[in-house]
């Protein structure tokens, strides 16, 4: 559902921040992303989101390129940065509609939604405070209902468990699970490499703009953990 051929993002007209970088995410797939800060995870993340513009390379999703066909692409995907810079002065429920207006979501649709996941994530009796009133791990899932609102076939998630309590992460890696058992994908950064071992189906560590490996988890891991296989590559100088 997501491919992204030699991707190329360059800064200040000389730092590569993703160099030549390819991926393939199928429908059906937990994808995890690793590696160090400054590795490039989040460039990659808003050039796939169209976010940022990319010197080389192509984006597809679902067969569709980003760059010919954007809004076709974004129709399909959701976002999740790893801090959600919301509208202070909305209330939750105002912020999470917006969301949904944008996607033409059906009222009766998003209400199923809404109510699901805040139930879920137990922020029914805040939502119809101002957001400015939020901790951030409220914003963390307000943000997150509104991207789940609009039924996405396609979750891009960076750093998507920081600032939530352990039942919030428990219950989002189970939404994860539900949208690719439905035939979506997920793919998602993180540092939390226990959690990743477990739910993920494949993986790919970037260091340097460069993916260093990627494949099936039981592949890359071996015998090993996640975590000594990203520490030997994180450590290996070139």
């Amino acid at each position: 559902m997501i491919e992204i051929k030699n991707l190329t993002k360059i800064y200040n007209k000389s730092k590569r921040a993703v160099d030549n970088l390819s991926l393939k995410i199928n429908s059906g797939e937990i994808f995890a992303f690793i590696g160090p800060n400054g590795a490039g995870k989040t460039t990659t993340i808003k050039c796939l989101m169209g976010i940022l513009n990319f010197e080389e390379g192509e984006i597809l999703i679902d067969h569709k390129s980003l760059k010919n066909e954007p809004l076709n692409c974004k129709k399909i995907m959701a976002y999740l940065p790893d801090n959600p810079e919301l509208y202070e002065n909305l209330t939750g429920l105002e912020f999470i509609n917006f969301i949904c207006d944008m996607y033409e979501t059906p009222i009766e649709e998003r209400k199923i939604n809404i109510n699901k996941y805040a139930d879920m994530f137990k922020i029914n009796e805040i939502l119809n405070d101002e957001i400015s009133s939020y901790s951030h791990g409220m914003k963390q899932k307000v943000a997150l209902i509104a991207a789940l609102s609009h039924n996405p076939k396609i979750l891009v998630l960076d750093e998507p468990f920081v600032g939530l309590d352990p039942a919030s992460v428990f219950d989002l890696k189970k939404v994860m699970k539900e949208l690719v058992k439905n035939g979506g994908c997920v793919f998602f950064s993180t540092h939390i490499l226990e959690v990743a071992e477990k739910l993920c189906d494949k993986v790919a560590i970037i260091k340097d703009g460069k993916i260093v490996t990627s494949g099936k988890m039981q592949d890359v891991v071996s015998d090993k953990s996640l975590e000594k296989v990203f520490l030997e590559l994180a450590d290996n100088k070139e």
